[in-house]
């Protein structure tokens, strides 16, 4: 897997900023930026795009939901949605690892299994989701699933 992740620079209105497009080895392409600055001098973006973090956040949720909706189809269970809610925090010295996440699973369907839908919430944290498996060396993940 490879991607490239280039400096956008200067703004339109000549200023720095702190925009960053990535274009992926699929070829997608992914704009991040940074929080406005906080204190003159300092490097600040202009808030138009996701920060870095949120995106490996997002990832992460999107890792899990891929696996839980494929685990429950290839369970034959009718899965309809599945929406994963994560809140996270952060270190608050540098780095600024996660040190914890939670990630609530709404999952839709009819007749769905519970036991069938924790399981497969079960499998994509233990052995499947490779995002999950790498946070999980520096945060305390925990996991919540409601069925409607």
């Amino acid at each position: 897997m490879q991607c490239t992740v280039q400096w956008e620079g200067k703004d339109a209105q000549g200023n720095d900023g702190m925009a960053f497009t990535a274009h992926t080895e699929t070829g997608h392409t992914l704009r991040m930026d940074g929080a406005p600055a906080s204190a003159p001098g300092e490097p600040g973006g202009h808030n138009l795009a996701p920060r870095p973090m949120e995106v490996v956040l997002a990832g992460t949720g999107g890792c899990t939901a891929y696996d839980v909706v494929y685990i429950l189809k290839k369970g034959r269970q009718d899965v309809r949605g599945c929406t994963v809610r994560l809140e996270a925090e952060r270190a608050a010295t540098d780095p600024k690892v996660f040190t914890r996440i939670h990630l609530h699973f709404v999952v839709t369907g009819v007749n769905l299994r519970e036991d069938m839908v924790r399981r497969a919430v079960e499998l994509s944290h233990t052995k499947y989701c490779s995002a999950s498996a790498m946070l999980e060396k520096t945060a305390t993940m925990t996991f919540s699933v409601e069925i409607r």
